[in-house]
């Protein structure tokens, strides 16, 4: 880390870090350290089968804790990552227009259909605006299509369109915004190609609510309202950073360091593989997929594809220990791994949650000697594939199949297989799912990376490059990311098990 002395040295920095269900403040030193945190969870609430996001008592606890915080540091400026597909409407008074709807309510087929006849269709949006259709409403433009129609006379009272990042931001500084991450990251509403707010936003009368312009993910927002510095402690000169997307957050570090031809996959209960590219184009055989376009701090493309590789392995180890009566997570097993992909009899097939992934249309079945059996047999008792007694051994096969699944996420991206494989998250720890993924790509340098807090890390650097009055690029000398490398290991006839692996899920 380089130290500064002066004034710089003693200031911090805020990161309010707003995942699904987590909701974290940690303040960085101007080193980029990470010196104090506050955590806590805030689940949705549910009314009349409408899911909503607890953004008033969540607000309440990140004003509570920076006023914690800011008895104990020199804050001088706040950073803001949330998740993704989440806009906040506001009226004139600067009050919400309409309920914040989460993303989890299914609003059901007719819903789906219906946006689908009015703007186009999945093929042609994923096109116009490298958007992919993800699950029922994970698409900002189908929360506010959804806000349309559910409260007709309140949409009409919208002023302000806001991003989740910025809506924060907003209640900070009482200025509106948008940048690019959050703007272009699956939301149906801009046209990446064409730089400018799509038909779809056009359609619904938003292009008049949405910020004019788009700016840097770095550039200042706004400083602290008196209001909230009086009720936080904050400065007036607090400055307040534009935002970003969590995962355009987590992939920054890496971009800011200049690494080249690379893939980051983030491992979680959603599993997401980005490959910073130069182009927007989708292969006919992908439209209708899981894989889409995000915009980079930088307004760069990164094709991005997902598949809850995480859902997937929780749902069958729970399975797995419960029919085996089996606990912990076995090693890696050269041999057992080598006779299950040499035999090419024992199979797990995606996709757990029907109609995600790369596999959309895949139905969740194991397979033994030829035989399927599917998920939803298992988990009632009725018919278990004899292996899943095994628990060993149904393991590895479980692990062989998410590491093809993420071959099947990485190859989508666009990765060519001959540059380096960042692997962060839960399976970082995954030492033989990290081993036949290494297996799968031998041109490519597979390393595990222990970036701290890597959402959060992200914005601290869009904050540090706003008070250092430069942007994110120069902080490259501020921090390094420690790499771990994995080794792929001798399995022969991988290949040909992948080829087996994908003719069943197309069966």
């Amino acid at each position: 880390m380089n130290h500064t002395g002066g004034v710089m040295a003693t200031q911090h920095i805020a990161v309010i870090d707003v995942g699904k269900t987590n909701k974290k403040v940690l303040i960085f030193n101007h080193d980029l350290t990470v010196v104090d945190s506050a955590y806590k969870s805030f689940d949705e609430y549910v009314e009349d089968g409408i899911h909503y996001e607890d953004v008033e008592n969540a607000t309440a606890w990140f004003m509570e804790q920076l006023g914690l915080f800011a008895k104990k540091y020199d804050i001088a400026a706040l950073s803001i990552t949330t998740h993704g597909s989440t806009a906040l409407c506001v009226d004139r008074d600067g009050n919400l227009a309409v309920p914040p709807v989460a993303y989890t309510t299914d609003a059901g087929e007719e819903f789906d259909t219906s946006f689908y006849e009015e703007f186009g269709s999945v093929e042609e949006l994923q096109r116009a605006t490298a958007t992919a259709k993800i699950g029922n409403m994970v698409n900002e433009g189908k929360v506010l299509y959804f806000c349309k129609r559910k409260w007709p006379d309140k949409f009409e009272n919208i002023h302000m369109v806001l991003h989740f990042p910025q809506y924060f931001g907003y209640l900070f500084t009482g200025k509106n915004g948008a940048e690019p991450t959050f703007t272009g990251c699956h939301t149906y509403l801009y046209d990446p190609i064409n730089r400018k707010y799509s038909t779809v936003a056009e359609k619904l009368g938003l292009t008049g609510k949405l910020p004019d312009t788009i700016s840097k993910s770095w550039e200042v927002l706004g400083t602290v309202k008196p209001d909230v510095a009086d009720k936080t402690g904050l400065s007036t000169n607090c400055i307040v950073t534009m935002g970003i997307h969590d995962s355009n957050s987590s992939l920054l570090p890496y971009l800011v360091k200049g690494y080249d031809n690379f893939v980051l996959n983030s491992t979680g209960t959603w599993c997401v593989a980005m490959h910073p590219t130069d182009t927007f184009s989708f292969e006919d055989t992908e439209l209708g997929k899981l894989v889409y376009f995000n915009l980079d701090a930088f307004f760069n493309p990164v094709k991005t594809s997902i598949f809850m590789g995480g859902l997937e392995f929780d749902t069958y180890v729970a399975l797995l220990r419960d029919i085996a009566g089996a606990k912990g997570y076995p090693p890696f097993d050269r041999d057992r791994y080598a006779k299950i992909i040499a035999d090419r009899d024992l199979f797990i097939l995606p996709s757990v949650v029907k109609g995600t992934g790369i596999f959309p249309n895949a139905l969740p079945r194991a397979c033994e000697n030829g035989e399927m059996y599917g998920l939803e047999d298992i988990t009632a008792g009725k018919r278990v594939p004899p292996f899943f007694n095994d628990y060993e051994t149904a393991y590895a096969v479980l692990v062989v199949s998410l590491a093809l699944q993420t071959r099947a996420a990485l190859d989508m991206t666009g990765y060519r297989g001959a540059g380096t494989i960042f692997t962060e998250g839960g399976f970082r720890k995954n030492d033989a799912y990290n081993r036949v993924l290494a297996t799968l790509y031998p041109d490519s340098t597979a390393v595990l990376t222990n970036l701290s807090e890597a959402t959060a890390f992200g914005a601290a650097l869009l904050a540090r490059a706003a008070l250092d009055k430069t942007t994110p690029r120069e902080t490259a000398g501020c921090f390094e990311i420690e790499t771990t490398a994995v080794s792929g290991a001798d399995l022969p006839g991988l290949d040909a098990y992948a080829d087996a692996f994908t003719r069943l899920v197309n069966a």
